[in-house]
């Protein structure tokens, strides 16, 4: 007590000593995390996007047409491109070349001036600063004025100053940068080509001057992305795998120094596929320009619907704003000055003038559009209009449905056990595959603030189905009513009756066909859980490595083996005796096993964990696994449940035979 007394009156060894000034990029260093939000892979991957940007900046700026990544042998990365070259000259106030100063200085670039960027993506001025400071190593070269300047940095500090290496004598200007992840600060160094294509592709389409070139020299592969139709042909892109009931509409136009281009198109789908940007920044949670499209989309074809007669008075219908969602497939890319992003996640913007600015452009231009297209009008009023008395049907269903109270939360679905804590933001929810693991996972919980909600069989494909027929389903039903925020028009994530739903399914293939199902439906009707990160994924064990009394688990098997390897070698280098492989895993079973044996039970479902297993790998939060669903990719998610649960097949075929060797089967 005499030690706290002394702290709360400022004494003890709290003094100037105490304060840590953390010099140039130390604290990107000490705080990864701060500046690229993880050391996993996607902050990895993330490393490459930054520079990318920049290159990106530098062809809005109008003077880039070319960005070649490669990912070498090395485990390094170079990012090339042929616009201005970063300035060498000599800075006015550091006094050090302006390379070494964007190179090894937080919010410094040229970003902050209007007269060298009009518009940018990377509004905050740390991006290549950041990359530097993460990196074993950086090595940069500048092409200016027929010269070639190099500077090379370890740990984000310089080895020495920029110096010229070379002349060239084409008329060509540049920035190439070459970093390697520095192995003491990231879990995971090695790049995934899929996941840098996928940035490299979307970036193509949105910048269609622009190409975009990825190697990589460690797997040999090699693809160019240009896309002479920029956005028409990523929506195109993004419907591949659907039915598309007319051409996509394009409109542009420019208001006020903001540029806004836009194509959109409906297919045959139900579900709504729209994807929204801001000077190449994926607005994930929307903003003020998607608003401004979606009011005019509705007035527009409301407007024109009633004035040909497609909607009579008497039917006693308007078109709801929810009504044109369906089946639409859209991309939204403005270029603003000074974008206003809520939040520093850069995921909604907040200008409130771009409203307007969209809502206008899209109210004329899809107007003329409408007067001159009279058929794809038509196509795509009576799309709206199934899609209204499908709501209509909805609403019905909802309504009978509470009145069962399945939709009401003050009467919770019976077979939820809930948690005993009432604030969302410390409890909750597995959603369990099966009665037999729902019920040990009851057993197992901490009840003051997990609950659990076991769920049977395979739930309704959401992908292919109306919402009158999604509210049928029992399982839905209990979902909806136990997650208490409601669904369609009137879902409201700030109701989540849980901060985590975590989806806890077996490690076979009904398992992940399951847990595909669930996502999808989340995907599709709670969407702002997702973007908010409140879905997780469990990862239970697939083995149980047991010797003597000692029991070890292994979620995968590189770690499978691991253990072993250190498990079958004691401390003078003799191998202990065979290996004793149990594919049951039963109490019997394991009985039989010769006592200085190693046993390898694997789990082929989560029911085969007794309670207390199922806590200390799974559950317990000190030292369980959970996977956190994102929506940093939102186009490449969308293509991905159309591919899995749409109608078409071929697609499905062709991912299957694409990805059929990453996959861990039980057969």
């Amino acid at each position: 007590m005499a030690k706290e007394k002394e702290a709360k009156n400022g004494n003890g060894n709290y003094t100037a000593e105490s304060i840590n000034v953390l010099k140039g990029l130390e604290a990107v260093r000490k705080r990864p995390a701060m500046y690229i939000g993880d050391v996993g892979s996607r902050g990895l991957h993330h490393l490459i996007n930054e520079v990318v940007d920049n290159s990106i900046d530098e062809a809005l700026a109008g003077y880039n047409d070319r960005v070649i990544v490669t990912i070498n042998k090395d485990g390094s990365v170079t990012v090339e491109d042929q616009g201005r070259g970063i300035p060498v000259d000599i800075h006015p106030v550091e006094k050090k070349s302006a390379l070494e100063v964007v190179m090894t200085v937080l919010h410094a670039g040229g970003k902050f001036d209007k007269n060298s960027y009009k518009v940018s993506g990377g509004l905050h001025g740390v991006g290549v600063s950041v990359v530097n400071a993460l990196s074993e190593w950086c090595k940069v070269e500048v092409k200016r004025d027929g010269k070639i300047y190099f500077q090379e940095y370890h740990c984000g500090i310089p080895k020495a100053t920029v110096k010229q290496i070379g002349t060239y004598k084409s008329d060509r200007t540049g920035t190439k940068i070459t970093f390697k992840p520095d192995r003491e600060i990231f879990k995971v160094t090695k790049f995934n080509f899929e996941t840098v294509a996928e940035r490299m592709r979307e970036l193509a389409y949105l910048n269609k001057e622009v190409s975009m070139t990825l190697k990589d020299e460690i797997e040999g592969q090699e693809e160019t992305y240009k896309f002479k139709g920029g956005i028409i042909d990523f929506v195109k892109y993004l419907d591949e795998n659907r039915s598309p009931i007319h051409k996509p509409i394009y409109i542009e136009g420019e208001r006020d120094n903001t540029p806004v281009e836009i194509a959109f198109e409906y297919s045959d789908s139900y579900s709504e596929n729209v994807h929204s940007y801001v000077n190449n920044i994926n607005t994930i949670e929307g903003g003020t320009h998607l608003v401004g499209f979606r009011t005019a989309l509705t007035r527009t074809f409301n407007n024109y619907a009633y004035k040909n007669g497609l909607i009579k008075e008497s039917n006693k219908i308007t078109l709801s704003g929810d009504d044109f969602k369906e089946g639409l497939t859209a991309v939204i890319s403005i270029k603003v000055m000074e974008p206003q992003f809520e939040g520093q996640t850069k995921t909604k913007l907040g200008n409130g003038e771009v409203k307007s600015i969209v809502e206008t452009i899209v109210g004329e231009k899809l107007a003329e559009f409408l007067e001159e297209n009279g058929p794809t009008a038509k196509k795509i009023i009576d799309k709206c209009m199934r899609a209204a008395e499908a709501r209509e049907a909805a609403r019905k269903a909802r309504e009978l449905v509470r009145r069962k109270n399945a939709l009401d939360s003050m009467h919770l679905p019976g077979k939820l056990a809930d948690c005993s804590i009432n604030d969302p933001e410390h409890c909750e929810i597995y959603i369990v595959e099966g009665d037999s693991a729902g019920g040990s996972a009851k057993q197992g919980r901490d009840r003051r603030f997990q609950a659990i909600l076991p769920i049977k069989g395979k739930i309704l494909n959401v992908e292919k189905a109306k919402i009158n027929k999604i509210l049928e389903n029992q399982e839905i039903q209990a979902m909806i009513s136990a997650i208490g925020a409601g669904i369609g028009e009137e879902f409201d994530p700030e109701k989540s009756r849980y901060g985590k739903i975590i989806l806890m399914t077996d490690a076979d293939v009904d398992g992940s066909h399951i847990r595909t199902l669930l996502l999808t439906f989340l995907y599709r009707h709670m969407k702002e859980l997702i973007a908010e990160g409140k879905v997780y994924i469990a990862q239970p064990p697939l083995y149980k490595i047991k010797k003597g009394k000692e029991e070890h688990y292994a979620f995968d098997d590189e770690e499978r083996d691991k253990i072993l390897k250190r498990l079958k070698v004691d401390g003078k280098g003799k191998k202990e005796e065979e290996v004793i492989l149990e594919e049951e895993t039963t109490e019997s079973a394991e009985g039989t096993a010769q006592p200085k044996g190693i046993i390898i039970s694997r789990y082929k479902g989560l029911g085969e964990m007794n309670p207390e297993q199922l806590w200390s790998t799974t559950m317990n939060p000190e030292t369980r696994t959970v996977l956190q669903v994102n929506l940093e990719s939102a186009a490449a998610a969308d293509k991905i449940f159309e591919t899995l649960m749409g109608d078409a097949v071929e697609p499905r075929r062709e991912f299957i035979e694409k990805h059929a060797k990453y996959a861990n089967l039980d057969i």
